[in-house]
């Protein structure tokens, strides 16, 4: 393997690992920016994808049906 390939190889895997943000408001807080940006951009189906990931990333707290009140 050339010198060349194996650096390429090295960058390929480096930008694959996965960069989990450390806790769930920070990827709220990223999510909510984009959706802004997406905002004012027009770009309405982006921004549409965005909401359906912040609704999911959003902590769900059980109601008293769910709690058993």
């Amino acid at each position: 393997m050339t010198r060349l390939s194996l650096s390429l190889t090295r960058a390929l895997e480096k930008g694959r690992v996965l960069r989990s943000p450390p806790t769930r408001a920070t990827l709220l807080a990223t999510l909510l920016r984009k959706r802004a940006t997406a905002h004012d951009q027009g770009a309405a189906d982006l921004e549409a994808m965005l909401r359906d990931q912040i609704r999911w990333a959003l902590p769900i707290e059980g109601g008293p049906i769910e709690r058993g009140e």
